[in-house]
């Protein structure tokens, strides 16, 4: 998921650890590794090499023998640690093997990325003189001259149509900060590779070396010809509110911060979820959003655009309050829009008595006596990444329903489940802009993914890997845009091909 925890400094709260029941490292494909090693001809060193990555807390997913030979045997042993230390102790246990010597160690994310995740391929045959005469010249200048006397088939006749530009400064990725326009690459490659896997959709990663607004408005809005939409990534607030509101002013495609819009949808639709199990209306509800930035505003915006009636921001400030002369610009207004009564006081006292608690700040600021302080049936979604507001399996104590951003855990809130979908209807409807009814109906079209006898406590959001997920979501988007006519672009009347 991409919440933008980066987004809150807020202190981490003091957390009970002693009551945290002690469990060994989670593992994660993330820090998988391949070791290759020699093992002596001993036939139960298979066995020593497997029980040493157990006793190191390491998940063996396979052990593959390369060459056996009179003396010894080639092994390739695959495993998964928690984290890249993690990952190092797992293979000092394998050094400490008798009969076993370790020849290399790959890291398989890092190979997963030799060369790029994503490249560029023609839909087109170009074997023959015939080919390369209608798919480049002499041809291709009959197209480019329709093109000139009638613009609106842009869409049609080339690949704006289906192509998005995922852009960044690299100020904000993930939860790694400002690491600049090159190291934020590899999120924009698998953003593209997202966007291609779930919605068959072109993207191309555009990483920016320039943290300035005006440069970065005027530069998306020069490239913005070739492509059908623009999806905004990991800019930090409050930066990245003007540059998405100069650029859906300027630009006649859709342009959708992902950061904001596509957490706000997913967050919305776990919630209308939610609130079905513990048998609630949102309009009534009492909601904690934890993280005033990107995710928290668009969050509380689209919250309060669904009908949700009583909503609280806390963030490093405390709550935060219209009357807090320490607050300006957007946080002062997230203020004005959320806390009339001008209630002030920390995150605990913010959480009594309520009953959904979402948070999009920083790890390990909620303390569990916030949530046991929390309505009956509570519903908390810890989605900071990568470490949550709390640990979920903790939360679960007190609360009803649990989702977070973790993939080992039930109910993820992933933005994968909102910004194919979104971006399929945008593109199929011709949409030339987004509006909050758009954004509603996805979130309405996600929950209604789950079924009434799939729903339960556990399976409140469907599966990232759920076909049906991006197919509700983009019918529906594609539906709200073309109900608005002024949204979409116009085609060629008769919709045939000029010639």
């Amino acid at each position: 998921m991409s919440t933008d925890t980066h987004l809150s400094s807020a202190p981490a709260a003091a957390t009970d650890s002693a009551a945290v029941p002690a469990r060994g490292p989670v593992t994660s494909a993330s820090y998988s590794i391949t070791v290759r090693l020699n093992a002596n001809g001993d036939p139960a060193s298979i066995g020593r090499i497997a029980t040493a990555v157990g006793s190191a807390g390491g998940a063996v997913t396979a052990i593959d023998v390369v060459e056996s030979r009179s003396d010894g045997l080639t092994v390739d042993v695959t495993c998964s640690a928690a984290d890249a230390g993690h990952s190092e102790e797992v293979v000092e246990a394998l050094r400490a093997v008798e009969g076993v010597t370790v020849r290399k160690v790959s890291d398989r994310t890092f190979l997963l990325h030799l060369g790029g995740k994503i490249e560029v391929a023609s839909k087109v045959p170009l074997r023959t003189r015939d080919d390369l005469s209608m798919a480049y010249t002499p041809g291709v200048a009959r197209v480019c001259l329709a093109l000139a006397d009638h613009p609106e088939d842009v869409r049609r006749l080339t690949i704006k149509g289906n192509t998005v530009a995922v852009v960044t400064d690299g100020s904000a990725v993930l939860g790694l900060g400002d690491i600049g326009p090159g190291a934020a690459m590899p999120v924009m490659e698998g953003k593209a590779a997202l966007f291609k896997r779930f919605a068959d959709i072109d993207a191309w990663p555009i990483c920016l070396d320039t943290q300035d607004v005006d440069e970065i408005v005027r530069t998306v809005e020069l490239i913005a010809p070739g492509f059908g939409g623009i999806n905004l990534e990991d800019i930090s607030a409050p930066r990245c509110f003007e540059i998405e509101a100069r650029l859906r002013e300027k630009l006649d495609i859709p342009v959708f911060h992902d950061d904001q819009h596509g957490t706000a949808i997913v967050a919305l639709a776990a919630l209308k979820n939610a609130l079905r199990v513990v048998d609630k209306k949102l309009a009534e509800v009492r909601i904690v959003v934890a993280g005033g930035g990107a995710a928290g505003t668009a969050i509380v915006s689209l919250l309060v655009e669904a009908g949700a009636g009583q909503v609280l921001v806390w963030d490093r400030e405390g709550i935060l309050s219209p009357d807090d002369d320490r607050l300006s610009g957007a946080k002062l207004e997230l203020a004005q829009r959320t806390n009339p009564a001008c209630r002030r006081g920390d995150l605990t006292e913010a959480l009594v008595g309520a009953d959904v608690f979402i948070g999009v700040s920083a790890g390990n600021v909620l303390p569990i006596e916030a949530v046991a302080g929390m309505a009956e049936g509570a519903i908390v979604f810890p989605m900071a990444n990568p470490t949550p507001e709390i640990d979920p399996t903790r939360a679960a104590q007190y609360a009803a329903v649990v989702a977070s951003g973790r993939s080992d855990l039930p109910n993820q809130i992933n933005n994968v489940l909102a910004f194919p979908g979104v971006f399929r209807g945008l593109l199929d409807a011709r949409a030339k802009e987004i509006r909050p009814g758009m954004l509603l109906a996805a979130a309405d079209a996600l929950a209604a993914v789950v079924r009434d006898d799939q729903l339960n406590a556990n399976y409140i959001i469907p599966s990232v890997f759920d076909s049906a997920a991006t197919e509700a979501v983009a019918h529906a988007v594609a539906e709200s845009a073309r109900a608005i006519p002024e949204a979409t672009a116009d085609v060629s009347e008769d919709g045939t091909l000029p010639l």
